[in-house]
Formats: structure tokens, C-alpha cells, sequence
């Protein structure tokens, strides 16, 4: 089973010290937000600024203002990484696909940045050289999970000229100040009992250097002065570059303006990230409530560790490593399994048991269309039962998407259709041949598949790569290896000839052969491909009829995490 681990209140969450020093914001957490006008979604939302969940009201339902917080670019991207964002990318696609909006997604990409610079130098290369590598290393990850770009990406150092005339408007609302260093400053003390609305309280700030040219210890640098030898672009108060919480408050401001529909990322950004964010925006635009609904994920944790998975803790996984054990459909799955706001443990186990799910799941697809094509024995389904099954679990479905994007109990709407669905199946092939009920089948498959396909993850075995001839090979050695099994089974079970002991004499002669048949099935279950037996329909074929108990249809399935680029996949073997 699934671990999750339940979420605290934010400032827990975050692991804030509020000592004797913290003091409340305005009228405490979620009191002043207001509900904004517009569209209603008909999704409520776990929103951080109240948190509780409210009605998801956007300005516009044809163009959704969604601004998303990027990558820093100066390593490789882990599964922490991509929890969050394949976690949002799924919730995007619900409010496209079922909830009928259509969302403009920001994303900023922070390609100047301390760790940039430091490892940059580590490495004998210009920032804006590593920036780059590991921009396209991110883009690359995040396409191979599936994650839908951002309508727009803007990078920092693109931004910069916009990035001074939004601190310049700052400073001239009287919230920043500039040092005789040439650092620019937000004067959190000029906000008073505004700030603090994601977390409720402002914290007792760190203890700062000796030598800080700050006003106070809890106010926040929006421009930086050059230290010698780094990159740095020239301004009114002298060389330097942007400050990390400045970054992202121009973007949003540059493509939305004063209002913003949604803003999302991982639960670690809210504070200082995403409250600095919004003291700087609604300073800037003069407005009382600029962002309407902040969304924040769980960490990922290494199971059995307390801390979250980061480069810092030395404790990652990176997305490449972890792509060549399992599929990006895996993960995907895997994350669909828990809430996008709870914290969730990752081992291997848990990618094991979200691999067996999803081959389950594309089993009984399987399993379905065959029925469905005559191609197993049997006769009908209970229509009445699997159609109201369907109906309910639609409802089902529609109601938990709608309540927080509550996939967790989506899916197991879907596994429990499906574990009925192959009961069903079951009870067909065992039982004697007459009608068959294709079409109730049918709609569960399309069903199952286009909710799959709604989540970003495809029940389609992906099993080998386009345009390579040695995949292909081996697929049809197995396929000689499946028939040529299938022949020695046939041969040693047909013993109709004989009677008597004689019958029972050749029964142990070839018992060897039934024993090694049933050992290379073995071995290729434990290379992901399984033989399936199935009651076969007798055609009038010579061997065995369908009324023998040996008599089964052999059909084999390739493994699900097999890689494909391409659009070629094999056809199913049906032996």
C-alpha cells in the first residue's frame, strides 16, 4: 500500500521557528482573502492562503492565468523535482480535459543564481554556459515524464531591464530601499501586519552577518552588488543581478499583471519564495490581493528518511537514473496514488507495486479486446451489473476530480471497475460457450483508457524502440519460442491414441517435456513477458478440443516498461 504522510499546517511544514519574536499578520491566515469574480470551475481547491479548500473562481475560463516557479539550472533535475511537477502537469490537464478551462502556464527559469556561479567556477565554464546545459537537461527530463511545457518560458537573464524597472516601482511606493553597497533592500517593517498570508505569522527573522547593510534582519534583497569576477548587468544603484524573490514576482507581473489566477510549486517555496512574492506584487501593483489561489505539493522522501529528497542531503535520485528502471508511466501512476499536497515515500518497492498496477491495468485491456474479438471462449457477462458499475463510477470520478483533484480515490474507482470487469471475464471463460456481451466491455475500456489518457499515462505497451531491428528480432525470436512451446505442449498432452496403460505410460514419458514447457514460462515471467492460458474456442482444427481441460489459448504480454520513442509498437502475440 501506498505511503503518504499527512500534511501539517504550513508553518510546521515548513519547519518555522516562531518565537517570541513573531507577530500575526492582518487579522490572522485566510481571513482577508476574497473570493474573486468570474468563472466558476466547479473544482474546489486546498488554497494556502486560506487553507481550506474553496470554489476555484478564475478570471477568464478560456485563458487561466498560471504561473509556475522553474528550475535553478545548475545540476541534474531529481524525482523530488518531478513529483511536483508531474503532480501539477496531472492537474493541468484535468482542469483542459474535464473541467473545460484552458490554461496560459508562465514558467520562470532562474539561469543566474549563487549555486549557478559556484558551481559554474567548479567546473571551469561561464554561468551562463552551465545555465544553458542543464536548462535543455531540465526540458529534456521533464519531456520524457510527459510534463506539458509552459505555454511560455522566460528565462532571468532575459528579464533583467524589466526585472530594475519593477524594483524601481518598489522604491517608489516607499517599500525598498538602496545601500551605499549598491544592494536594494524590501523594508518588510513598511508592510507592517500585511505580511505573513500564506504562513499567518511573520517569523523571528535569522541572525544576519556583522557586516549586513541591512535596515533589518528580516528584509530581503531584491538587487544584489557584483562581487569581483561575477556576471553582473549595470543599474542605478551600480553593477550587480536580481534577487532570487524578484525574479519570479517581474515574470508573473510582466505576462498577468496585478491579477493572478493561480501559482503553484513545492511546499518548501511558500515561505520565504511565495510570501515575498506576494508583499513585492501587490506593493508593486498597489492591489490587496494579487495572487487568488496558491497550490503547494509535498515533498518527496526517501523512504525511511525523515528529511525530503535534495541535492543538498546528497539523498536524489535523478530523473535519468531512474528512467532506465522504470517508466515515466510508472512515476506517473505512482503519483496519481497519493494527494498533490501530502508528502509521499519513494523505494523501490513502491515503483514495483505502481509497475505491477499498471500492468494489471493494461492486462485487462487486453484481456477485454479479446474477448471482445471472439478470440477467448466463453459466453456472456452480466451486462446489467458492469453497466451500472460504469454509470457509478463515473459519477464517482467526476465528483472526487472536482474535490481537491482527488486522485487517489479516482483511481480506486477505476481499479475496483476494473477488478470487476476481470471477474467477469473469468466467469465467461469457465463457463459454456453462447452470446457474448462485447459492448459493455467495450465502454469500460474506452473508458479506462481515456481516463489514463486524460492523466497523461497510456495503457499501450510500449515495447521496443522505432527503427531499432534488434528489438524487433527478439520480438519475433520470442514469438518462435512461444509457437515452438506451444507445439511440444500440444504434442505431449495428445495422448487420445493410446488407451489404457499404454495412455498412461506415454503420460509419463512426456511429462519431462510438460515440465520443461512450464519452466520456460516461468523464465520469461521473469523477464516481464507472461504467458497467459485462456480456454481456446475449437474451430474444428485438429488436436485437442475445447472441452479438454488442457486445452488452453496461449497468449503472451510484453512487459509494459519496455522504452518506445516512437509511434511503432508491436502488435499483440496471441498464441
Amino acid at each position: 500500500m501506498l505511503r503518504t504522510r499527512r500534511l501539517p499546517p504550513l508553518p510546521a511544514a515548513l519547519g518555522l521557528a516562531l518565537g517570541p519574536g513573531a507577530r500575526a499578520a492582518s487579522a490572522g491566515r485566510g481571513r482577508g482573502w476574497r473570493r474573486p469574480e468570474g468563472c466558476d470551475t466547479g473544482v474546489r481547491v486546498h488554497n494556502s492562503l486560506t487553507g481550506r479548500k474553496e470554489p476555484l473562481v478564475v478570471a477568464r475560463a478560456d485563458a487561466v492565468s498560471w504561473y509556475s516557479c522553474g528550475p535553478t539550472v545548475y545540476d541534474h533535475a531529481h524525482l523530488g523535482h518531478a513529483c511536483s511537477y508531474v503532480r501539477f502537469d496531472i492537474i493541468r490537464r484535468l482542469l483542459t480535459k474535464v473541467f473545460g478551462c484552458s490554461v496560459v502556464m508562465v514558467m520562470g527559469i532562474t539561469d543566474v543564481d549563487d549555486k549557478i556561479i559556484r558551481r559554474a567556477s567548479e567546473m571551469d565554464m561561464s554561468p551562463a554556459a552551465l545555465a544553458r546545459l542543464y536548462e535543455e537537461d531540465f526540458k529534456q527530463d521533464m519531456a520524457a515524464l510527459k510534463v506539458l511545457p509552459p505555454t511560455v518560458s522566460l528565462r532571468v537573464t532575459e528579464t533583467v531591464p524589466q526585472i530594475i524597472s519593477f524594483i524601481q516601482g518598489i522604491m517608489a511606493h516607499g517599500h525598498a530601499y538602496a545601500t551605499a553597497r549598491g544592494n536594494v533592500y524590501f523594508d518588510l517593517r513598511s508592510r507592517g501586519d500585511k505580511y505573513g498570508k500564506l504562513i499567518g505569522v511573520t517569523p523571528c527573522p535569522a541572525a544576519e552577518a556583522v557586516d549586513s547593510d541591512k535596515r533589518h534582519a528580516g528584509d530581503f534583497a531584491l538587487w544584489k552588488a557584483a562581487k569581483p569576477g561575477e556576471v553582473s548587468w549595470a543599474s542605478p544603484w551600480g553593477p550587480g543581478r536580481p534577487g532570487w524573490h524578484t525574479e519570479c514576482s517581474t515574470i508573473a507581473s510582466a505576462m498577468f499583471g496585478s491579477q493572478l489566477d493561480v501559482h503553484s510549486g513545492g511546499i518548501d517555496l511558500a515561505f520565504p519564495h511565495h510570501e515575498n512574492e506576494i508583499a513585492q506584487c501587490e506593493v508593486f501593483h498597489q492591489c490587496g490581493q494579487w495572487g487568488n489561489y496558491f497550490l503547494h505539493s509535498g515533498h518527496l522522501h526517501v523512504k525511511g528518511q525523515e528529511e525530503k529528497m535534495s541535492k543538498s542531503l546528497k539523498n536524489c535520485v535523478t530523473i535519468k537514473d531512474f528512467l532506465r528502471s522504470f517508466s515515466p508511466d510508472v512515476f506517473r501512476l505512482f503519483c496519481l496514488r497519493s494527494s498533490y499536497r501530502s508528502a509521499i515515500d519513494y523505494s523501490d518497492s513502491t515503483m514495483q507495486e505502481a509497475s505491477h498496477v499498471l500492468r494489471g491495468l493494461a492486462s485487462f485491456v487486453e484481456d477485454a479486446r479479446a474477448y471482445m474479438q471472439g478470440q477467448l471462449a466463453g459466453g456472456p457477462v452480466s451486462e446489467a451489473e458492469l453497466w451500472d458499475r460504469l454509470g457509478s463510477t463515473q459519477g464517482i470520478v467526476r465528483t472526487v476530480l472536482a474535490d481537491d483533484f482527488d486522485t487517489p480515490r479516482a483511481v480506486d474507482a477505476i481499479l475496483d471497475l476494473v477488478r470487476l470487469g476481470n471477474r467477469q471475464l473469468r466467469v465467461a471463460a469457465e463457463g459454456p460457450g453462447g452470446p457474448r456481451s462485447p459492448a459493455v466491455l467495450g465502454a469500460i475500456v474506452t473508458y479506462v483508457e481515456q481516463f489514463f489518457e486524460t492523466m497523461g499515462l497510456s495503457l499501450v505497451s510500449r515495447q521496443c524502440v522505432a527503427g531499432d531491428g534488434s528489438v524487433v528480432a527478439l520480438r519475433s525470436v520470442v514469438d518462435e519460442l512461444v509457437r515452438f512451446r506451444l507445439k511440444v505442449r500440444q504434442f505431449a498432452l495428445d495422448t487420445q491414441a493410446a488407451t489404457g496403460d499404454a495412455r498412461q505410460q506415454q503420460l509419463r514419458e512426456r511429462q519431462p517435456l510438460l515440465d520443461a514447457c512450464d519452466i520456460l514460462r516461468q523464465d520469461l515471467a521473469a523477464h516481464g513477458i507472461s504467458i497467459k492460458k485462456w480456454r481456446s474456442l475449437h474451430l474444428g482444427t485438429a488436436g485437442p478440443t475445447d472441452s479438454t481441460a488442457e486445452a488452453r489459448r496461449l497468449r503472451t504480454s510484453w512487459p509494459q516498461a519496455w522504452p518506445c520513442h516512437g509511434s511503432a509498437r508491436p502488435a499483440r502475440t496471441s498464441h
